[in-house]
């Protein structure tokens, strides 16, 4: 079948497939990077605000949708590999309109509530109005960026990373070349501010949905459903259910994630506007770090998910540590560079001469390493989250990051000051690290399934 991940070589299979994966990320950085010094550069510091208390909205809805859109893409990828289109189709047809269906109501409830929102999250006087504005175009854009982020992820699923990433490049293309058009007006368009960011945001996106619609029907696409095949968007409910009880707890990770994010910032900016700053730069160069374990994280899922459901569990044993060493390799090699480069890395967020530059290189050297040991723990979950084991997952990274990263760094604050927070990462990521090496190798994994017509 097409786009099939159960045949051929692991090690060229999995660095092919992952590669346009960490493209992608990258560009998506990239493009809220451009954006943001459009908005900060050229309308101020209050418009910088509003789109920054607007996105960590968005983060959370996006995040809400990634796990039911992973979900559907693993499902998906279980029944390719079992060479099984007609249920291939079921999934994706009833997939599209929860999808659709949902998007659409929480378009409607974020319109009505943006303010309010906004209000409670103590977004400043000055920023609100802006942010009210930005927030109301991406919330008439969200049935847009829901459905594109599902179709990314069923032709993942189904072996294909190359095409989302082709038009994740129009997307972006698209994003930076209208921002500024639509901020500050040309010709017959008028300026809209900041609320012609986010229109800009929107047009790409629609764009490029339709454009790799129409590219997957001309190409006659495995997964397109054709005129006779439309009775599969009528919803079945024991493929939501399946969705939802898989999806919620990816999508509760990225809660994770975002709530420590959110925790360590509190403790960090005890120590003064310096300390902030370095952390604050800190994040923009970890982030880099380890866009290469997740996407490796997520090739592995595509590629597991197939093969569980061809029934291969060989390969899927040999998935696994092939992909745990690309993560060590990849993200070692990262580092490596970070350490050697040191506060030269830091300059391009910090200026010359500031305090912060050897605050930033002393955390640096605690903290940076200490991402080999979480991609490890992130390449493992790809390959047990993709048999439909998504609780543990969820659980390690929740004692780890919320059970001894936070309160261990609380506990020491006093005594070690800012150091107590950044001995806390290793400490959690090499944590984490045993816990999923120690569930892999002993857990229940293996007997999971995401639906009993897919398992092995």
């Amino acid at each position: 079948m097409q786009g099939s991940l159960t045949e051929g070589s692991i090690r060229v299979g999995l660095f092919k497939f992952s590669l346009p994966i960490l493209f992608a990320n990258i560009l998506q950085s990239l493009n809220g990077s451009v954006n943001s010094i459009w908005v900060g550069r050229f309308l101020g510091e209050a418009a910088l605000t509003a789109t920054s208390n607007a996105n960590i909205v968005m983060f959370l809805l996006i995040g809400a949708a990634f796990g039911v859109a992973l979900a559907a893409s693993l499902l998906i990828g279980q029944y390719i590999g079992a060479n099984n289109l007609p249920e291939t189709k079921r999934v994706i047809g009833t997939s599209a309109t929860f999808f659709a269906g949902i998007s659409v109501a929480m378009a409607v409830a974020g319109l009505a509530l943006c303010r309010p929102l906004l209000i409670a999250m103590n977004t400043p006087a000055d920023s609100l109005p802006l942010a009210v504005a930005y927030m109301r175009v991406i919330f008439l854009a969200l049935p847009c960026l829901y459905m594109y982020a599902f179709v990314m992820a069923v032709l993942r699923g189904a072996g294909d990373s190359k095409t989302p990433f082709y038009f994740m490049l129009l997307s972006v293309g698209i994003d930076i070349a209208l921002n500024p058009v639509f901020i500050f007006g040309l010709g017959p368009i008028p300026r809209l501010g900041i609320a012609g960011s986010a229109l800009a945001t929107f047009v790409a996106q629609s764009v490029s949905l339709a454009a790799l619609i129409r590219h997957l029907y001309r190409r006659h696409h495995i997964l397109c459903l054709h005129q006779r095949e439309l009775a599969l968007l009528k919803v079945d409910w024991s493929v939501v259910a399946t969705l939802v009880r898989k999806g919620v707890p990816m999508s509760a990770q990225m809660l994770v994630l975002s709530l420590s994010g959110v925790l360590m910032i509190t403790l960090v900016n005890r120590f003064g506007v310096d300390t902030t700053a370095a952390f604050g730069a800190a994040l923009q160069i970890w982030n880099y770090i380890q866009m290469p374990a997740f996407a490796v994280g997520m090739g592995m899922s595509a590629m597991t998910a197939q093969n569980v459901g061809a029934g291969k569990w060989d390969r899927v044993t040999h998935i696994a540590r092939v992909g745990v060493l690309y993560s060590v390799l990849l993200t070692g090699s990262i580092v490596l560079l970070i350490e050697l480069l040191d506060t030269a890395v830091f300059g391009v967020f910090l200026p010359a001469g500031s305090a912060a530059l050897s605050i930033a290189s002393h955390l640096n050297r605690i903290v940076t390493g200490s991402f080999i040991f979480f991609g490890i723990s992130v390449a493992l979950f790809g390959v047990v989250r993709a048999t439909g084991a998504v609780m543990a997952p969820f659980v390690i990274l929740t004692v780890s990051l919320l059970v001894v990263r936070f309160p261990l760094a609380q506990v020491f604050l006093d005594r070690y000051q800012a150091d107590a927070v950044w001995w806390s990462f290793p400490v959690s990521s090499v944590l984490s690290a045993i816990l999923a090496t120690l569930y892999y190798r002993y857990g229940g994994w293996r007997q999971a399934h995401m639906m009993s017509a897919v398992t092995p």
